[in-house]
C-alpha cells in the first residue's frame, strides 16, 4: 500500500531493482491480479511475502454477518498460505452501526478467533492482531492498545495468535514498551511495521501516515524495543498518504528505502 500506484509487476520489478527482499501484500490488489499469478510473480522474482493484510472485521452482531466474516477470514488464511507468507494481519473491526458496546465487540472478536486460530494453524499461518490508534475505535478497530491485543491473543497458543506492532498506532502509548516486552516473552511478536505521525492529519484521517523521519515518532527506538524483545522478523513500512501516492511509485519506493536507512537503522 505504500506504493499502491504501482501494479504488482511494477512493484516486484522495483523491489528487485532496489534490493528490497520482501513485500507485505494486501488482498485487494492480489485478488485483482490473481492469487496464483501473484504467488508465481513474487516467487519467480526471489522475493518473500512478509505478511498478508488484512483479515479481521469480526465485530458484527447479526449471525449471517458473523458467518460471512469468518468465511472471509478463512479465505484470507488460504490466500496467505498460497502466497507463501506465514502471517495474516488482522484489523479487528469497529463498532457495529448503532452500537456503543466496546466490551461486546471485543468479546465477539475472541469468539471468532476461537474458530479461526485452529484453522490458521492447520494451514501454517499465524494471526497477528494489530491495534489501531484510538481514533479508529468506532469505525475500524475496537482494539486500540497492545495490551488489549495481547489480552485477546493470549486466549490462544502463541504459535497461532500474536500481535502486529505498528509505530503509527502505538507510538503515543507509554505502556506500549512494556507490552512489547510482554509479547516478546510469550513469542507473540508476529509483525512489525513503521510509519511516522505527521500533523495536521488530513480530513478523514486514514491517509495521514507520514514518511519515515518527517514526524514525531522515534522510529529507531521502537525498532530497538522490538529487537530487544526478541523480534528478528521482517520490518515493513506501511504508508497511506495521498501526497506520497501522487509521486512516481519507483521514486517513492527509493525515497522510502533511503528514509528507512536514515531513520530506522
Amino acid at each position: 500500500m505504500t506504493v499502491k500506484q504501482l501494479s504488482l509487476p511494477e512493484l516486484v520489478s522495483a523491489c528487485t531493482d532496489l534490493g528490497v527482499p520482501g513485500v507485505g501484500l494486501w488482498r485487494e490488489p492480489v485478488q485483482a491480479y490473481g492469487l496464483e499469478e501473484t504467488a508465481k510473480l513474487v516467487r519467480d522474482a526471489g522475493l518473500s511475502v512478509t505478511t498478508l493484510c488484512r483479515g479481521g472485521f469480526l465485530t458484527a452482531i447479526e449471525p449471517h454477518a458473523r458467518v460471512a466474516a469468518v468465511d472471509d477470514n478463512r479465505a484470507a488464511i488460504d490466500e496467505a498460505a498460497t502466497l507463501g507468507t506465514d502471517t495474516l494481519v488482522l484489523v479487528s473491526g469497529g463498532l457495529p452501526a448503532g452500537s456503543k458496546d466496546l466490551h461486546g465487540a471485543r468479546a465477539r472478536i475472541a469468539d471468532a478467533l476461537g474458530e479461526l486460530a485452529p484453522y490458521a494453524a492447520s494451514r501454517g499461518i499465524r494471526l497477528a492482531i494489530e491495534p489501531l490508534h484510538p481514533m479508529f475505535a468506532s469505525d475500524r478497530c475496537v482494539v486500540s492498545t497492545l495490551a488489549q491485543a495481547l489480552d485477546l491473543a493470549e486466549l490462544f497458543p502463541a504459535a497461532e495468535v500474536g500481535v502486529c506492532v505498528d509505530t503509527y498506532h502505538v507510538w503515543w502509548d507509554d505502556r506500549a514498551p512494556a507490552q512489547i516486552a510482554r509479547a516478546g516473552r510469550a513469542g507473540r511478536l508476529h509483525a512489525f511495521q513503521l510509519a511516522d505521525w505527521v500533523t495536521p492529519l488530513p480530513e478523514g484521517v486514514l491517509n495521514g501516515r507520514g514518511q519515515l523521519g518527517e514526524g514525531s515518532v522515534d522510529l529507531r527506538s521502537w525498532r530497538a524495543l522490538v529487537e530487544e524483545a526478541g523480534y528478528g522478523g521482517p520490518i515493513e513500512v506501511e504508508l497511506f498518504n495521498e501526497t506520497l501516492w501522487s509521486h512516481p511509485g519507483k521514486d517513492l519506493l527509493k525515497a522510502t528505502t533511503t528514509a528507512y536507512v536514515s531513520h530506522a537503522c
